[in-house]
């Protein structure tokens, strides 16, 4: 970890973290707004997947997802406590406004993580779970402990655990890795960087203060820029690759590939942008979260309307 200050709990102060500490408290460790979005991925990847799970097993799969993506929240709140503590939009989080220690933060979070992995093995099956422990265990130790502290690529390659939980629905059901949940996770893992990059882009002095290596604090404005049009570019038929393995039909590929252009026409209105014109990366940042969202609901719809 960097020399930043941690922000310590005496006993004293821990007992009285715990004594303040509220059931909302608990659930804002588990990061709700990530985890509805890798909860929703998840389902539609189990939706889409050819075969059959019964629908209680099918929804205890989805609980085990969205439960290890909350204990991967609560271990990277407790890792990155120094961070959040010196970054406007993290200060108030549980542990640096000091309402849970951070040490029941950590235990919290471990505690889920191994109760999600094997309750997603009990309900279906080995691979699934593997998968899940592998999400959890990439998030943790690759992105939040090495990469993100360390590399303008942190978001490039730690993208990878947030772009698994489609494949783990899937092999909720199927009990496999195929092409077509592949390309699922392609659609996800080329979606993160220019999402978080835009963000990134209007909260530059946040992670400068924090002395997080993101890509405008490392490389500048105009690189951040060029590298957000060049992958938003690459995200365009990565788009098509559920029509092309199978997963959707037609009408998927049209909605997708006019939602790309769309996303496509903010990437290019943010590398136009007069320096210190943070206004079309806020607009991006918005409408990337639309974006991932639309796409995956007109996957269910493209199945549900044309079979």
């Amino acid at each position: 970890m960097t020399d930043l200050p941690v922000p310590t709990l005496d006993t004293a102060d821990a007992f009285a973290a715990r004594g303040q500490s509220r059931v909302s408290d608990y659930i804002t460790l588990l990061k709700p707004r990530v985890m509805s979005l890798v909860v929703f991925t998840g389902l539609v990847g189990l939706w889409l997947a050819p075969g059959h799970i019964h629908p209680v097993l099918g929804l205890v799969a989805v609980a085990a997802i969205a439960i290890g993506a909350g204990a991967s929240g609560a271990i990277n709140m407790w890792y990155d406590r120094d961070i959040d503590a010196v970054m406007s939009r993290t200060r108030n989080r549980p542990i640096p406004a000091g309402v849970i220690a951070p040490d029941d933060a950590l235990g919290f979070g471990v505690l889920l993580a191994i109760f999600s992995v094997l309750l997603m093995a009990v309900a279906t099956n080995e691979v699934a779970a593997a998968l899940l422990a592998f999400t959890i265990a990439f998030y943790v130790f690759v992105y939040t402990m090495w990469l993100k502290r360390r590399t303008p690529q942190n978001i490039v390659i730690g993208g990878a655990a947030g772009a698994l939980p489609p494949m783990i629905g899937w092999a909720a059901v199927t009990g496999d890795v195929s092409w077509a949940s592949v390309s699922l996770f392609l659609l996800i893992f080329m979606w993160t960087p220019p999402h978080f990059w835009a963000l990134s882009l209007f909260c530059n002095d946040d992670y400068r203060r924090a002395r997080v290596p993101m890509l405008p604090v490392v490389s500048g404005i105009a690189a951040t820029r060029r590298q957000m049009l060049l992958y938003t570019a690459t995200l365009l038929p990565v788009g098509l690759l559920p029509t092309l393995t199978g997963v959707a039909g037609w009408g998927y590929g049209v909605f997708s590939l006019m939602a790309g252009l769309a996303f496509l026409g903010h990437a290019l209105r943010v590398w136009r942008a007069p320096d210190g014109d943070t206004g079309p990366a806020r607009a991006m940042f918005r409408f990337s979260l639309a974006y991932l969202f639309l796409l995956f609901v007109a996957l269910v719809v493209d199945r549900l309307v044309l079979g």
